[in-house]
């Protein structure tokens, strides 16, 4: 088994960690890591009737930017597109409400790392 790059294992704690909260705030997981042509979603998770695309956005430091900054107009185009694929891929959930949200976590402590939900992130228009 290979060893995954120090960058690559902190993002998959941070997408750990990013459920874990979203699933005690009483989201259901629909797919996670879901890969399509052109793109993938992080957490696809349904709140209440709603279906949640949610990037998550991981900075041990603000050097080059913060975690949320990190999202720029062409990341965003990948993700609106990725969801197009999955609601395609996935027909049962085509007629619900969507929305973007990020979770952006900062910080170096993995114990306690500080995260921020944005809801309603931005649209897909």
């Amino acid at each position: 088994m290979s060893a995954q790059a120090p960058s690559k294992r902190s993002g998959r704690e941070a997408e750990a960690y990013a459920l874990g909260y979203l699933r005690q705030q009483g989201l259901q997981v629909l797919a996670q890591n879901w890969h399509c042509r052109g793109g993938e979603l992080d957490l696809v998770m349904l709140d209440s009737d709603t279906v949640v695309f949610a990037e998550v956005r991981y900075r041990q430091h603000r050097q080059w930017g913060g975690a949320l900054e990190s999202i720029d107009a062409r990341k965003r185009q990948r993700l609106i597109l990725a969801a197009r694929h999955f609601l395609h891929a996935c027909p049962q959930w085509a007629e619900q409400p969507c929305r973007f949200d990020v979770i952006a976590i900062e910080g170096n402590d993995p114990a306690r790392p500080g995260l921020n939900w944005v809801k309603h992130a931005f649209d897909s228009d």
